[in-house]
């Protein structure tokens, strides 16, 4: 079934999206760098080349089959009729993007935004999974993630699914809103993050015999701040590409995209390093970068549909709950997430969401009743839903194919163990032996 009209693009339209899906995979190349400076020296070469191999696994995998179960708004969809309501479940789109035309139409840009999307949303997990987390392994549950998990949620909000027909179906607000990917690119993936940390468990050496955490500090922070800057540039694209694409923002409104995703990220690193140096003493780096890129991260849903004074506000708050995040499932949890892409991603991401039903401000054509309500509904589905199906598939390929490394590779690191060279050879690794619970 073919349920509409597929949106099109002016010539303006068309070159902007191009430029800004040309800028997204800086945004991958700096989360990439962050996992790799937050991470341990003796497993730094294999962070890097875990990444390239997530992101040609998530791009292979998407072309194969994701967009087929992603699709467009408009383009052929499985249609479900209950309650005398059409609900949009499954595209029902052709494998390997054949009959597709890449002539620069909507549902071209699109496909070709979601190849390198779903690459960043593959990124996400590396970071929880770091120092413990097998290539092989990693390759499988990124297969599943770009396969199943990410083009599912994203056909829903983004492919005219039934999130997104909440407005027409119940009248809430414009339907689920998620304009440069909050839930649908970060949420999946940090949620993905929560439940690989979940089952490889912590670090060696991450908690002691009672239970308290150790601090294990990254190896590098210049790799670490320089990575800030060059995800700040990605998500400007991410998020301008996005709004124009899948909320139907005409392309003048890319300055305001631009603007309330810089202010948001900007607020966000202040506010970290703020309450690091009031709780503290000093400010802290990492949670600072952690800051930023949270900010960044909520930004995306409401970035082309709030004003300037609010995106300060957004990362504002976003920066105090990535935080106080990290501490949170470190200390009560016993979550050990090195790269805190579980706090950064997935609470942030969810804060993002929300901020649209509080924020948002849409043209009287539009309108906005409650919005925040089908913002809950999509929070409630990833809390509900995305969350246990990946856990779930992760479980099982843990029950078939074991995805932490053996205590001995984890010990000489993963350079070595599963690389054979460490990223520093003149340099000698330490390796400690810390008593673990």
């Amino acid at each position: 079934m073919t349920p509409g009209p597929v949106p099109s693009l002016s010539e303006t339209a068309v070159s902007l999206c191009i430029f800004f899906i040309l800028l997204v995979p800086l945004a991958a190349a700096g989360l990439s760098l962050m996992d790799a400076g937050l991470g341990r020296s003796h497993s730094a070469a294999h962070a890097m080349l875990a990444a390239l191999c997530a992101i040609a696994v998530a791009v292979l995998i998407y072309f194969s089959c994701g967009f087929a179960w992603q699709g467009y708004t408009g383009r052929p969809a499985h249609v479900l009729e209950l309650a005398g309501k059409s609900w949009n479940w499954l595209a029902a789109e052709r494998l390997f993007l054949r009959g597709l035309k890449l002539d620069g139409s909507a549902v071209s840009l699109a496909a070709g935004l979601q190849m390198v999307s779903v690459a960043v949303a593959a990124l996400i997990p590396l970071g929880s999974g770091a120092g413990r987390w097998r290539l092989g392994a990693i390759g499988i549950s990124t297969a599943l993630l770009a396969g199943l998990t990410y083009p599912l949620f994203a056909h829903w909000a983004w492919g005219g699914g039934w999130l997104a027909q909440l407005g027409i179906n119940y009248r809430l607000g414009n339907g689920f809103l998620d304009a440069g990917g909050s839930g649908t690119i970060h949420v999946v993936g940090g949620l993905t993050a929560l439940a690989i940390a979940w089952i490889l468990g912590p670090r060696r050496g991450k908690y002691s015999l009672e239970g308290l955490p150790a601090a294990i500090p990254g190896h590098n922070a210049v790799l670490v701040l320089f990575a800030c800057l060059l995800a700040w540039v990605g998500w400007i694209g991410l998020n301008a590409a996005g709004a124009i694409l899948f909320a139907s923002v005409e392309p003048k409104q890319s300055i305001l995209v631009f603007v309330n995703t810089t202010l948001a990220g900007v607020s966000a690193a202040l506010a970290a390093a703020a309450i690091t140096r009031l709780r503290f003493g000093k400010a802290d780096a990492s949670l600072s970068a952690n800051g930023w890129i949270g900010g960044l991260v909520a930004s995306s849903a409401s970035c082309a549909f709030v004003i300037p004074a609010s995106a300060v506000l957004i990362g504002l708050a976003a920066g105090v709950l990535v935080t106080f995040a990290v501490e949170f499932f470190e200390f009560w949890l016993s979550v050990d997430d090195p790269g805190g892409a579980i706090s950064v991603h997935a609470v942030g991401g969810l804060w993002g969401l929300l901020a649209v039903g509080l924020f948002a401000r849409f043209p009287a054509a539009m309108g906005d009743s409650r919005q925040w309500l089908a913002q809950l509904v999509g929070i409630a589905t990833l809390l509900g839903f995305v969350l246990p199906l990946t856990y779930g598939l992760n479980w099982l390929l843990n029950r078939v194919y074991r995805q932490r490394v053996s205590v001995d590779g984890e010990r000489q690191g993963l350079d070595l163990h599963e690389l054979g060279a460490g990223a520093y050879p003149d340099f000698v690794s330490n390796i400690e032996d810390f008593p673990q619970r």
